[in-house]
C-alpha cells in the first residue's frame, strides 16, 4: 500500500511532499518525493480515555452534577447500565466504535464498567472492526485478568492497593481518575504509583511537582470537564512537566471525536499545534503500548488520510494547525489499520 500527499513525518510532524509505503502492517518507508496529491497523511488517533459503555445514555442527565451523573454505584449512568441487557449494550457500543473509526481513531483505552462481563461485552462490540479496544476493567479482579489493565474510579471511592498490586504482577497498566472535582483523592492516587492519571483538573503545585518528579503521564479530557462544570485541566502546566494524552471521556457527555478534543484543547491553550497533535496520537499510543503515533519507518501502519482539497481544508497554509484546529470527520478520506496491509 502506498499513500501520497503532504506527509506529517516523524515525531515533530514535519510536513513533506512525499509518500508512505506500507507492507505487512508496518510502515516500510517514508519518502520525500514529488506527489501529485492534495492528501494530508498523518498518524491515526489513539483516544486515551473513554467510557463507551455510556453509549446507551447519550445526552442523559441534563443539569445533574458530576456525582449524580457518574459516581459509582448509584450515579445515573450506573443505574442505566444495570438496566440495559447485554445485547442492547453491545449494539450501542459498536455504533460508537464505528463513529470513532470514521473520525480517524484506530485504538482507544476504555475504563470498562461491569467487571469481567463488561470487558467481554466491549470485546464483542469491537470484534471484526478495524479499531483496537484496550479494556481497563474494574469492579473485580477478574476484569483485570480478562482485560488489558485496570481502570480505577478514584481513590475517594475505594481502596485500590490490591488491584494495583495485581496489575503490577500481571504486567498490565493501572490507571486511576484523580483530581476531577476534588483534591483529596490526588495524594492517595499518587501513593498507588499508577501508570497514568486521568483528569487532574484540581491538581495543586505539590501534586504537579510530584507528577513531574515521578514521571507519571496524565490523560486530560477538557470537553468533559467543561460539560460537568468541574473546571478545566491545567494542560499547559502539565505538558511542561510530563507526557499528556487526550481522551474524550464519557460518551453520554460528548461525542468521542478526537478532532473536537484537539480543537478545544488547542483553542483553550497557547500550546503549538504539533504538541496538541502529539497528545492525540503519540502520547496515547505510548500509554497503550502501541508502536504507532508517528509516521516513520518501522512503526505500525496506523494512518489517517485527509482530503486537503476539501471545501474545509483547501487553501490552508499550515497543515499541522489545520489538522488540529479545523479538520473534521467530513475531511477524512481513509483510516488505515495494520490489518488492511498485513
Amino acid at each position: 500500500m502506498i499513500v501520497e500527499g503532504t506527509v506529517l513525518r516523524g515525531p515533530e510532524f514535519t510536513p513533506i511532499e512525499g509518500r508512505v509505503v506500507c507492507e505487512d502492517g508496518r510502515i516500510d518507508a517514508v519518502e520525500e518525493t514529488e506527489a501529485e496529491s492534495d492528501r494530508i497523511v498523518l498518524p491515526a488517533f489513539v483516544n486515551a480515555h473513554t467510557h463507551v459503555g455510556d453509549s446507551i445514555a447519550k445526552e442523559a442527565g441534563r443539569g445533574l452534577s458530576l456525582e449524580e451523573l457518574v459516581a459509582p454505584p448509584d450515579g445515573l449512568k450506573h443505574r442505566l447500565l444495570r438496566r440495559a441487557d447485554r445485547e442492547e449494550s453491545v449494539a450501542a457500543i459498536r455504533r460508537t466504535l464505528r463513529f470513532m473509526r470514521s473520525g480517524g481513531t484506530t485504538a482507544f483505552m476504555d475504563f470498562r464498567e461491569g467487571g469481567e462481563e463488561g470487558v467481554s461485552a466491549l470485546y464483542e462490540a469491537a470484534a471484526d472492526l478495524p479499531i483496537d479496544a484496550f479494556a481497563l476493567g474494574r469492579d473485580e479482579l477478574a476484569a483485570l485478568e480478562a482485560g488489558d489493565g485496570y481502570g480505577a474510579s478514584g481513590a475517594a471511592d475505594a481502596e485500590f492497593s490490591r488491584e494495583r498490586a495485581a496489575a503490577r504482577e500481571a504486567g498490565k497498566p493501572f490507571g486511576i481518575h484523580a483530581g476531577e472535582n476534588r483534591t483529596d483523592d490526588i495524594e492517595p492516587a499518587l501513593e498507588l504509583q499508577p501508570d497514568f492519571l486521568v483528569h487532574m483538573v484540581n491538581a495543586g503545585p505539590d501534586h504537579l511537582d510530584r507528577v513531574e518528579r515521578e514521571g507519571i503521564p496524565v490523560v486530560v479530557c477538557p470537553r468533559a470537564n467543561l460539560t460537568t462544570g468541574v473546571g478545566l485541566p491545567p494542560i499547559e502546566e502539565l505538558a511542561s512537566r510530563t507526557r499528556v494524552a487526550l481522551g474524550t471521556d464519557n460518551v453520554m457527555l460528548n461525542g468521542p471525536s478526537m478532532f473536537r478534543e484537539m480543537e478545544f484543547a488547542a483553542k483553550l491553550t497557547d500550546l503549538p499545534a504539533d504538541r496538541v497533535l502529539a497528545m492525540a496520537t503519540r502520547a496515547g499510543a505510548e500509554l497503550a503500548g502501541l508502536n504507532c503515533g508517528v509516521v516513520e519507518e518501522g512503526r505500525e501502519a496506523r494512518l489517517l488520510v485527509l482530503d486537503g482539497d476539501s471545501d474545509n481544508l483547501a487553501g490552508v497554509r499550515d497543515p499541522i494547525r489545520a489538522v488540529v484546529r479545523r479538520a473534521g470527520v467530513a475531511d477524512v478520506l481513509d483510516v488505515i489499520h495494520p490489518a488492511q496491509n498485513s
